[in-house]
């Protein structure tokens, strides 16, 4: 009976210790939601305003407008790149990760060893040797230039062979005798099968595409082809005394990726956790 409640009162303590963490964790994005939609003065002084406005957000589209920087087609930009990458990563990765857990070749186990191997090295150091292959194909202000360095991931393939690796074989085999081709037993047995693990690769690349911020600085100069960030960028530049409208514009900045993880987030979780398992 003692350990029962020893057991129960350290659930509580858990729990309330979470609930903390959860909410020191989500403060800085209430704040920052809080102050893109109170009057000016108020930002600094108090957490609730007195009143709501969106003076912020009017603000930040007719000084786009003003200074020639289209903000509402730099959403709509980067909403088309990260849609399209995130796509693609997961088209790519689905089919090379079937290939990898459920083929016998050769070279299978050299090319998931060098797949893990590149993993290793940070992104930026393929910034300069990608910027002239981007600039040896004529790709410079493209749409291009922003998707196909990124339309295959080495992070998203090892994710998708780990968890096809745990898909029995006997599905596959089922389908064969009935005369399933490889593309089918991918996207009709495979990919419902690891949903969990398709939801991480394509928030996590979603997520990342959308916030990219340095390599779309330097392939993008023309302000109608610019993503979101970037465009945020310039604007912070020109504008960065006004605090209001620069927490509105990053409120703009995160909505797609709060409304993503919360549509997702079942599987999401799922995910996450079979992971750790």
């Amino acid at each position: 009976m003692k350990t029962k409640k020893k057991k129960k009162t350290g659930n509580v303590i858990l729990h309330i210790v979470m609930f903390a963490l959860a909410l020191i964790w989500i403060y800085p994005y209430v704040w920052l939601f809080l102050a893109s939609v109170k009057p000016s003065a108020e930002i600094y002084t108090r957490f609730w305003p007195t009143k709501f406005t969106l003076e912020h957000f009017k603000f930040i589209l007719e000084s786009a407008e003003r200074m020639n920087r289209p903000f509402v087609r730099a959403f709509f930009n980067s909403l088309f790149v990260s849609v399209t990458v995130t796509l693609c990563v997961m088209l790519s990765s689905a089919i090379i990760a079937f290939a990898l857990s459920k083929y016998k070749f050769r070279a299978r186990d050299g090319i998931f060893n060098f797949i893990i191997f590149q993993m290793v090295f940070p992104g930026f150091m393929f910034t300069i040797p990608m910027y002239i292959l981007i600039r040896n194909l004529r790709l410079l202000n493209t749409y291009s230039a922003l998707i196909l360095p990124s339309i295959m991931s080495g992070w998203g393939i090892f994710m998708l062979t780990q968890s096809f690796k745990g898909t029995p074989d006997d599905y596959i085999e089922a389908a064969k005798m009935d005369g399933a081709s490889d593309f089918f037993v991918i996207f009709r047995i495979m990919v419902p099968l690891n949903n969990s693990a398709m939801a991480i690769v394509g928030l996590f690349t979603f997520i990342g595409i959308w916030d990219n911020f340095m390599w779309p600085l330097i392939v993008i100069q023309d302000y109608n082809k610019m993503p979101l960030s970037v465009l945020l960028a310039t604007f912070n530049h020109e504008y960065g005394a006004y605090i209001g409208p620069i927490m509105a514009g990053a409120v703009i900045q995160t909505i797609p990726m709060v409304l993503i993880f919360i549509i997702f987030r079942k599987a999401f979780l799922q995910g996450i956790s079979m992971t750790l398992k």
